[in-house]
Parts: structure tokens; sequence; C-alpha cells
């Protein structure tokens, strides 16, 4: 598909390019270093779905630049995203796109080792609910693989602003009301609610 990025292939707007982003490719992420063939399977959130192998595209790979169970809140601003959200939540001059992460996950954020596995493109389409993700129904083979070390150093080099929080949930209940595009992950494994502490 080239370098440039397929928006017009997506069901929703993509987050903003980062810094250092590169050609438009499919990614699998993971911490095993032995992967190479994918075969499809059902997610064990969602018992009753297609089998399907996943992928990540290029422009949305940060929000897997980090250990797998880590939850974690990211956001950026879209075309619909108000004014007052931009004020909220991006300061003037500031990066665009934000991630926070619970602290109880900084050490092994830092001691994290990534394998990050490129898939073939032809082989995938868009999924058709989450922008950013692609699917396929085969098997497919990885065609390259890349290992990252320093995933605080790639979230600075790419200036994306990385938040180190108690707990991801009051940012995250600002930000479900708001009209930025967001993606949370793995948040089922986030801190307890400060409100439900006591």
């Amino acid at each position: 598909m080239g370098a440039h990025y397929p928006e017009h292939l997506l069901p929703r707007e993509p987050a903003p390019p980062y810094e250092g982003e590169g050609p438009f490719a499919l990614w699998h992420f993971s911490e095993d270093p032995s992967l190479g063939r994918f075969r499809p399977h059902v997610p064990a959130t969602n018992p009753t779905a297609q089998p399907l192998v996943w992928a990540v595209d290029t422009r949305h790979a940060p929000l897997f630049w980090f250990p797998r169970d880590c939850p974690r809140g990211c956001i950026w601003p879209v075309s619909v995203t108000s004014r007052e959200d931009r004020e909220r939540f991006f300061l003037p001059g500031a990066a665009d796109r934000i991630h926070v992460m619970e602290g109880g996950w900084l050490a092994r954020m830092q001691a994290c080792r990534l394998y990050a596995y490129r898939l073939p493109a032809e082989a995938f389409r868009p999924h058709d609910q989450v922008g950013g993700y692609w699917v396929c129904d085969e098997p497919v083979e990885a065609v390259g693989r890349e290992v990252i070390d320093d995933l605080v150093g790639l979230h600075a080099g790419a200036r994306i602003e990385l938040r180190i929080a108690p707990s991801v949930w009051p940012f995250w209940r600002l930000v479900a009301s708001s009209t930025v595009g967001f993606s949370g992950l793995r948040l089922s494994n986030a801190a307890s609610h400060p409100d439900q502490l006591g």
C-alpha cells in the first residue's frame, strides 16, 4: 500500500502521525521472541467472535509500546474535538498524543523487551469498527521482526507524552465523556478507581 496512510479505508478518523513514524505497515507486538506463523483465533474476551488474525498499523503501533497486560489510556485530537477538550487535554505546543499508564507498571515497562513482527499487508483488510486494526481469515507468516528495548525512550523519540498516574481511571472517566479520539487497552487490569477505595 506504499508509504501513505490509507485513511480512506478506515471506519473512523485515525490518530495523528508521530515523529519518525515511517511507512505504512502492519504489526503484531509480543514479548515472545519465537513467533513466526500467526493463525486465526477467537479472543478470550469475545468467545462468539469470528476467528481472525489481528494486526495494528504503523500509525497506531504506539498503542502497543507497553507490556502486553499493562492497562493504558491513549488519546489524540480529531476533527470533532472541541476547543474546550483541546484546552483540557492538550497544552498549546505540546504533544498531540498522550498515553497514560499506572506507576505500578513502570518497572515492568522499563524492563520490557518487545518483538514487533511485521505481517504481510496484502493479506489483511481494515477492521470494520476499530480504526487502525486490520484482520485476516487465514494463517500468515511474519515477513520481518524488530526488537524494541526502550519503551519509555520510544515514546519520547516519537514526541508522544507518557504520563504516569496511580490509577488510570480518573483520566479515563474524563476521556469517556469527551470529544477526543481514544483507545483504552487492558483496562480490566487497572488499579482500583480512587472513588472505590476506603
